[in-house]
């Protein structure tokens, strides 16, 4: 076999050794389950084979099913396949759930010796076994992840899991896709025991030898359901009460979980073989949904491209930064300082004063301090990153410096200042990157000796816990700097997403739309609780004019009034432009950070809608309902998106997926902004927006590759190949 090798010692049990060539994880592809059908047969039939135990040669057990051979298929088919179609597709889907009923069910002890992480499709080979031993991995994790990328466990998960330890325990790892330590794993009863590393293998083969029992318990006279079953009175209450909140949490746009819901309802209710074809429907089902294939696509593979060097520049020498200056102490400046720290780059943080700098240093002792107390670093482990920040308000000790990042404050004259002082002072070869979220790169450009060493390298905020950073094309930038960011973005373990220069770039300009619609809505005396309802159920994850307070009304205000400037005459006034100018140079009305804007912020007790709104703006008497609401609010950031795309800002479509979810959290079933108009359709995406336009304003306008694409009823990822895509020029 290429994917497993079996071996058999004197005891007649057989070391089943997992370990796919050419690949750091095992995965389940189709190879693998013809391999593991054999093998199962060979166990099953050979008498001198007592037992089994199940290893990996890798470090990790199994990541679960291989998503790059799933990737097209059946995805998104829905109402598209034949019956007889549907039949073979049930028949492909059912082939893990077949098989690894067979291994439970050969008559012979099976332990899993659990060596490291095991996830998706890997864990349900695992639960599939009688006996499951762990390595003591703290780092190792053990979980059903499916649903975080728009599928559901499809190997058994949603059956042998509540079946061992009851549905309330199993649900935040079915539905949430939450990962268990092998401590925390064995504490929950998902395994038999933990051991030292290097004797999972010899204590499996211990327990087959001594304890060895070949039928689980759910196939066992007698068993009962932990917490009990859908019609029992505790089991029933359960569904009750988890269908609620997984409402209340997912509005229903997410297919897979209500799948989930349903095949646990339906198949706790029956035998184990009849719940296994339960699972599978509804397995076969949510991936004939479009929100599976778009989030596995964005979600998983985009993202892996994206990070692995997707956009990199193929004629550029590989660079390793090892020392970054970064100019500006402030929350930005300090995070990034505090992640480049965390990835081994010594670190210069420059502020106006040493005390300003000193306290953005403080930052990362704080969050060290929280690593420690959670367990996940040392006191060695904080002082050696510690060791690598040095505050000063000295631009001398940037020489030597591989990148500078610019984080001060978003004035063009003071970004000119520190630009100037640094360059005088780094190497010739040094590129200088901005961490700007507005002002175009081509003007700050301006300001450099080394217009093409000057990049955008935009993070967001907070910075230690989100994933993307957004890289941006001056108009001289060339493909040293770009290579150079793209290489530090990924040593600090980040994704990031290339686009063209242009005003707020792509994400802040996209992410404008969706607050600024809120604002337009309740200029239009919209209720604002029924904006922020609507906002909420489009799947965003902050309600607009909640976001807006998040990010701060100050800033809405400055970035609009430094556009007014900028664009003059041909500035575009909206129906909310007003609102912020008053919640700001009149009322003083911030957002969160001075406790008052759109909403309230009592010392204790939850924010709420300042009372004062309906004065701000009249609410009308007929209001609309919700479903134009949200429809506008999502629209109007895809149509936004179109337009990046149309005006080269955007040149790869998995930049614009991946961005808009991970940089401003565009609702992830939808599995981006451009997914979500293939989802739709171009046609009738076009066809809804000409209506908005003509209720609501030309924003909603579609531009001219939208027209063109509708006419000839195409989508963005049939007209735009991602694979073939080249980084921005």
């Amino acid at each position: 076999m290429e994917n497993f090798n079996l071996e058999v010692d004197s005891d007649g049990i057989a070391l089943v050794t997992w370990d796919m060539p050419g690949r750091s994880m095992n995965v389940i592809s189709a190879a693998v389950i013809q391999e593991m059908t054999d093998w199962i047969g060979k166990v099953k039939d050979d008498d001198a084979i007592k037992g089994v135990v199940l290893t990996s040669g890798k470090d990790s057990f199994c990541a679960g099913a291989d998503l790059e051979e799933m990737e097209g298929g059946v995805f998104g088919s829905s109402g598209d396949l034949s019956q007889e179609e549907m039949a073979a597709a049930f028949e492909k889907v059912y082939a893990l759930n077949r098989l690894l009923r067979s291994l439970e069910t050969c008559g012979k002890p099976v332990a899993a010796a659990i060596n490291g992480t095991a996830l998706g499709g890997g864990l349900e080979v695992v639960l599939a076994c009688h006996y499951r031993v762990a390595a003591d991995n703290p780092k190792a994790q053990l979980g059903l992840p499916e649903a975080k990328v728009g599928l559901m466990p499809g190997g058994g998960g949603t059956q042998r899991l509540p079946r061992l330890i009851g549905v309330i325990a199993c649900a935040p790892l079915i539905l949430e896709g939450k990962g268990l330590a092998p401590a925390k794993a064995l504490k929950s009863g998902v395994i038999h025991k933990v051991v030292p590393a290097g004797q999972v293998v010899s204590d499996a083969k211990r327990w087959v030898k001594e304890e060895g029992d070949p039928v689980q318990p759910w196939d066992k006279k007698g068993y009962a359901i932990p917490g009990g079953g859908p019609h029992d009175k505790d089991g029933m209450q359960n569904f009750v009460i988890g269908n609620s909140m997984l409402h209340a949490k997912t509005y229903g746009n997410y297919p897979a979980q209500k799948h989930i819901m349903s095949a646990l309802y339906e198949g706790l209710l029956v035998p184990m073989d009849a719940a296994l074809r339960i699972e599978s429907r509804y397995f076969l089902k949510t991936l004939l949904r479009p929100e599976a294939g778009n989030m596995i696509r964005t979600l998983f593979l985009s993202i892996q491209e994206l990070t692995k060097g997707a956009r990199r520049p193929s004629g550029e020498a590989a660079t390793d930064v090892k020392k970054v200056g970064v100019l500006g102490a402030g929350m930005m400046g300090a995070g990034i300082a505090y992640v480049s720290a965390m990835s081994g780059i010594e670190v210069v943080l420059i502020d106006m004063s040493q005390e300003g700098a000193d306290k953005g240093k403080d930052y990362s002792v704080k969050l060290l301090d929280k690593r420690i107390e959670r367990r996940r670093a040392t006191e060695e482990k904080k002082q050696e990153v510690l060791a690598r920040i040095t505050p000063t308000t000295d631009y001398a000790l940037l020489e030597g410096a591989d990148l500078i990042i610019e984080a001060v404050f978003e004035d063009r004259k003071i970004k000119a200042d520190v630009t100037a002082k640094a360059e005088a002072v780094i190497p010739k070869a040094s590129i200088f990157g901005s961490n700007t979220s507005t002002l175009p790169i081509t003007g700050l450009a301006l300001e450099s000796a080394r217009p093409d060493q000057f990049i955008g390298v935009h993070f967001f905020s907070p910075v230690d816990k989100m994933p993307l950073v957004e890289i941006i094309l001056g108009e001289k930038t060339n493909d040293k700097a770009l290579a150079v960011a793209l290489d530090y973005v990924k040593k600090i373990k980040k994704t990031p997403i290339v686009v063209n220069d242009s005003r707020g770039f792509y994400t802040s300009r996209c992410f404008g739309t969706y607050v600024r619609e809120g604002m337009n809505m309740l200029a239009e005396g919209i209720a604002p609780a029924l904006i922020e309802n609507a906002g909420k159920m489009t799947g965003m994850p902050v309600a607009p004019l909640a976001m807006t307070d998040e990010v701060s009304l100050d800033l809405s205000y400055h970035v609009q009034q430094q556009t007014k400037k900028d664009l003059g005459q041909h500035y575009e006034e909206m129906p909310g432009d007003r609102i912020v100018e008053k919640m700001v140079a009149e009322l003083d009305r911030k957002g969160r950070k001075n406790g008052k804007g759109f909403y309230e912020y009592p010392k204790e007790g939850e924010k709420f809608l300042w009372p004062g709104l309906s004065e701000l703006a009249a609410v009308a008497a007929d209001q609309p309902e919700v479903d134009e609401l949200k429809k506008r609010l999502l629209y109007i950031q895809a149509l936004e998106t179109a337009r990046c795309f149309e005006e080269n800002v955007l040149v790869d479509v998995r930049d614009a997926d991946v961005g808009s979810i991970l940089g401003w959290g565009f609702a992830p079933y939808t599995g981006g902004t451009l997914s979500f108009i293939d989802m739709i359709g171009v046609r009738k995406f076009v066809e809804e927006c000409d209506v908005m336009a003509q209720k609501y304003g030309k924003r909603f306008a579609p531009g001219a590759l939208l027209r063109d694409m509708a006419e000839a009823n195409d989508s963005f990822y049939k007209r735009f190949n991602p694979k073939g895509t080249k980084a921005a020029a």
